[in-house]
């Protein structure tokens, strides 16, 4: 069933512009333009955060901070062990990425910790690359709550996602 859900949308899409007589290659074309132009202009910053993110990484301070952290973390239910996974997947999907197959070689993904990985992956979103794209084309220029916010949901999502692992 699920292999028929992206035709029947472009099938959607054709017919709903044949209804509305509009061009629907035209607006193709033109979608993909812009879809260029902006990642013309937020390449720069998307560079800056992933190489910020990756000597941060390699440099051990990640590791560090995580060392840090970990201790905090048993309060909330959340494994020490996952501090840099949740240090990371904010700033850098690839980065987060990596740290998730270190995680999984190290306890498994059968573990609980690699059930929290998992669910701490998949739940949380790379705030700071989906707050470059949107804000850098939407018309809002005072952005004081949005990212705090975004990430206090998303660190409030892996506190309930991780205990839930602990129940399940």
């Amino acid at each position: 069933m699920t292999l028929y859900i992206v035709p029947a949308i472009f099938l959607g899409v054709l017919v709903l512009s044949l209804v509305r007589k509009k061009d629907a290659y035209a607006a193709f074309v033109k979608g993909a333009g812009a879809a260029l132009e902006l990642m013309a202009g937020v390449l720069p910053y998307l560079m800056a955060v992933m190489i910020a993110c990756e000597l941060f990484r390699v440099s051990g301070a990640a590791a560090a901070f995580s060392r840090f952290v970990s201790p905090a973390l048993a309060p909330t239910g959340i494994p020490g062990e996952l501090a840099e996974l949740l240090l990371l997947r904010p700033l850098s999907g690839a980065g987060s990425l990596s740290v998730l197959e270190n995680i999984y070689d190290v306890y498994g993904t059968d573990s609980f910790i690699g059930r929290c990985a998992s669910v701490v992956y998949g739940s949380s979103e790379t705030v700071f690359y989906v707050s470059a794209i949107y804000f850098s084309k939407s018309e809002i220029k005072r952005l004081r709550y949005a990212i705090p916010l975004a990430l206090a949901a998303s660190f409030v999502g892996n506190i309930i996602g991780c205990n839930l692992c602990r129940i399940i």
